[in-house]
């Protein structure tokens, strides 16, 4: 049971995320680019502890470059030797084909889904997955044009287009910061 006598403020905080997405049933890549920084109302806190379920990483970058002080275990990922304001980007791997629960981005009828209540976002990707992280996100998302005609999600299309190999993009920006089970 939690209890609220229990809460304590995240140690970080996650100001803006620009996702990118590849979307294949079998396989989604999701890139994750997050800018970060300490909580000054939460006790220190020496690596950075994103939430994380049914995800394969792929590499992490730190400001830019090739971050390797990074653990993937059972509940999500650790990142160490972080200062205090960073851009951390994740690339990380799911099935949405595979998702039986019905949380996070799953494939029913053909079609891609996501549902974050209350803690599905971290099947989608590493994150802070807790309601009293507020981000803004920008969102672009990449398909085949033929299987996936629409690509929506939250906010205000920016842009789209056609890519090369029968594909399309669309992406899209929220200015309205959120908690991650508000994503769509």
């Amino acid at each position: 049971m939690i209890r609220r006598a229990d809460y304590t403020p995240p140690a970080f905080l996650i100001d803006a995320v620009a996702l990118e997405f590849d979307l294949a049933p079998a396989r989604t890549i999701v890139r994750n680019t997050m800018r970060v920084r300490r909580n000054p109302d939460a006790a220190p806190a020496p690596h950075l502890e994103l939430m994380g379920e049914a995800l394969e990483f792929v590499g992490a970058w730190l400001d830019g470059a090739p971050h390797g002080a990074v653990r993937a275990h059972e509940h999500g990922l650790t990142v160490e030797n972080v200062p205090d304001t960073f851009e951390l980007t994740l690339e990380s791997a799911c099935a949405p084909d595979q998702n039986t629960t019905l949380s996070g981005l799953y494939v029913s009828s053909g079609n891609f889904f996501t549902q974050c209540e209350a803690e599905g976002f971290r099947r989608i990707t590493y994150f802070l997955d807790r309601p009293d992280v507020m981000a803004s996100y920008t969102v672009t998302l990449r398909a085949d044009k033929a299987a996936y005609p629409v690509l929506l999600s939250n906010g205000n299309l920016v842009d789209s287009g056609d890519l090369p190999d029968g594909r399309h993009f669309a992406k899209w920006e929220d200015p309205f910061r959120k908690p991650s089970y508000l994503f769509a």
